[in-house]
């Protein structure tokens, strides 16, 4: 290994989070651990499957790793992170059999239905992120006399990028280190821990689970390096892990949708960052949606998002071997809708030229054999890749590189008054977009939140009640559409931090009210009718803990609040690269 120098000075679990790690280990480490095999050495793929621990300890030992001992520990153990996908974690140290407040009993779940729920990413197949008042059990009214209930610390986490989900009274989240917890939702004990290979950041989707001996329901989600797992509800024990992507830097953000005994799995990249290098090979991963057999994991079908495989074109003046076609991700939750058949998920945009027909689209696929019924791009000729950061303008950069406008959020699918139906898309560039599922995605109208176009408007998604659909913008605040013209009906304005650092995180409405947060760790709560600020949170403080376990709050930039049965509940802590604050807490707020 070459010592890197003049590295940003930060902690291990900062800079694991930052493209500084990438430039880190590419300037050290791909002589002898480039994608492709070297000389008797793991390649990088290979060792993107190993625990941070173990690739730590590996740099820590022998003569071949000596170099890296010139590097700090934070270092080394950002090197781990950063392949891993995980945080450093002592042994069992985020464990519940370690906590002071595990559960007195463990009940068996006898049904899903009987308490109020909020199940994976959008509380239902819509992806409205619309809480009914009776599942809700807030009114408008309680609002502003939300308080604190109580707090449960993460060890070991430095972010709450998995949403919590909701069902037969336990609340069930993933974290950065790679540990899944269920705790009670009315007291915040733990039932169980599970650590997963890589770090979570998806919601947990809830299920009937069968032929799996006694477990009756489990809980699904993917991890960064692509593997997805059915766990027991109840236990916490692994029923089954799939690995849906074999692309060295695949990985799920999207939750797994499910239903009917199917889960519907999003497939995203982080090759967008890694492909400037000019010691990789850009590029060469696909987007796809992937069905799986719930009981069992079982593959059932795989769609692309961009057909054609990649081919070779040319090598860069490294002598790296290039490729084309490629990107095309899917960070987003598939929404579900039972008349047509059909799944319908936004897609990201090209990585290599020439930019593909499905990037930047609303798609459509059949639920049963993922065969693609109909594609909508909205931004054409968009091939991005992170170029000007930390790797510079290489040549393995997008000749007329595009805006990276991905569609990052979940469409959300709703039924207007006269019966017509639209999906709405909200895209990065700030316009929302309402297509007719009903006519093969015809464009139904389009509106500009922002002033100007921008990258990182409307990143994660907006929340839908019968009347508007309701959207975060970085720029500008929290703004109201209506459902059937797209008329901006208001904006409740928000100073963000910086740029790109307003409300990135999805919204979530019940019956008057709409909840978001910001990078700036502040929880607001907006009158639906006219955007009137009636309640905020600030999270950027150190909290007392059920678990006992030192935590504070932090950002929030991907997942939104959650409320079920009388209670809020909100996960604390965001990073991504330089942006955004740490925190390891999930909150519960309910109205005295």
């Amino acid at each position: 290994m070459k010592r890197l120098s003049g590295m940003l000075l930060l902690s291990f679990a900062a800079i694991a989070q930052s493209p500084q790690t990438a430039r880190l280990f590419d300037q050290s480490c791909t002589s002898c651990h480039s994608e492709t095999r070297g000389q008797g050495t793991p390649d990088a793929t290979t060792l993107r499957q190993m625990p941070p621990e173990a690739i730590y300890d590996a740099l820590n030992k022998g003569d071949a790793h000596a170099p890296a001992r010139e590097l700090s520990g934070a270092d080394r153990r950002a090197i781990g992170e950063y392949l891993s996908g995980r945080n450093y974690m002592g042994s069992n140290a985020g464990d519940a059999s370690a906590m002071p407040n595990i559960c007195a009993a463990n009940p068996p779940i006898t049904s899903l239905a009987s308490k109020p729920a909020w199940n994976g990413w959008g509380v239902d197949s819509t992806n409205g992120r619309f809480q009914s008042g009776k599942a809700a059990g807030i009114t408008a009214d309680q609002v502003p006399r939300l308080k604190l209930k109580w707090a449960f610390g993460f060890p070991g986490a430095t972010a709450v990028h998995g949403q919590p989900a909701v069902a037969a009274g336990r609340v069930f989240v993933g974290l950065n280190n790679g540990y899944v917890y269920a705790l009670d939702s009315a007291t915040g004990c733990v039932y169980w821990s599970f650590q997963a290979r890589s770090g979570v950041r998806n919601a947990i989707s809830i299920g009937e689970v069968k032929g799996q001996g006694i477990s009756k329901f489990a809980v699904y989600f993917g991890d960064v390096r692509a593997n997805v797992y059915g766990l027991d509800a109840a236990t916490g024990r692994l029923l089954w892990k799939t690995k849906v992507d074999d692309h060295g830097l695949a990985g799920i953000t999207g939750a797994p949708a499910f239903y009917e005994g199917r889960l519907y799995v999003p497939v995203a990249s982080r090759e967008e960052l890694t492909g400037v290098s000019l010691n990789y090979p850009c590029c060469t991963f696909r987007g796809s949606v992937v069905a799986l057999d719930a009981n069992i994991g079982r593959q059932l079908w795989k769609t692309y998002v961009i057909s054609d495989p990649p081919k070779p074109v040319r090598k860069n003046s490294a002598g790296t071997q290039l490729w084309t076609p490629s990107g095309g991700a899917v960070w987003n939750t598939p929404t579900i809708d039972p008349k047509q058949h059909a799944l319908y998920v936004g897609t990201g945009n090209s990585y290599t030229q020439p930019a593909q027909d499905r990037t930047d689209a609303v798609l459509a696929l059949d639920l049963d054999t993922g065969k693609v019924r109909w594609s909508m791009q909205d931004t054409p000729k968009d091939a991005w890749l992170v170029c000007g950061g930390v790797f510079g303008n290489t040549e393995n950069c997008p000749e007329d590189i595009g805006p990276d406008y991905d569609f990052g959020a979940s469409p959300i699918l709703r039924t207007l008054p006269n019966g017509h139906r639209v999906l709405i898309a909200g895209q990065k560039s700030g316009i929302v977009w309402a297509h007719d599922p009903d006519r093969n995605g015809a464009v139904v109208w389009k509106v500009q939140l922002p002033e100007k176009l921008a990258l990182g408007e409307i990143t994660f998604g907006g929340a839908a009640d019968d009347r508007y659909a309701y959207f975060g913008v970085s720029s500008a605040g929290v703004a109201a559409v209506d459902l059937a013209t797209g008329e901006k009906k208001w904006l409740a304005p928000i100073k963000a931090a910086g740029p790109r650092l307003g409300i990135g995180a999805a919204l979530t409405v019940i019956p008057g009210v709409v909840f978001g947060g910001g990078y700036d760790g502040l929880l607001r709560a907006f009158q639906t009718s006219n955007g009137e600020r009636l309640w905020q949170f600030n999270m950027l403080q150190d909290f007392h803990t059920v678990n006992g376990v030192t935590a504070k709050g932090g950002s929030m930039g991907q997942a939104g609040p959650v409320i079920v049965g009388g209670t809020l509940f909100v996960g604390s802590g965001y990073i991504f690269g330089a942006r955004g604050k740490p925190g390891n807490v999930l909150l519960a707020f309910f109205a005295e």
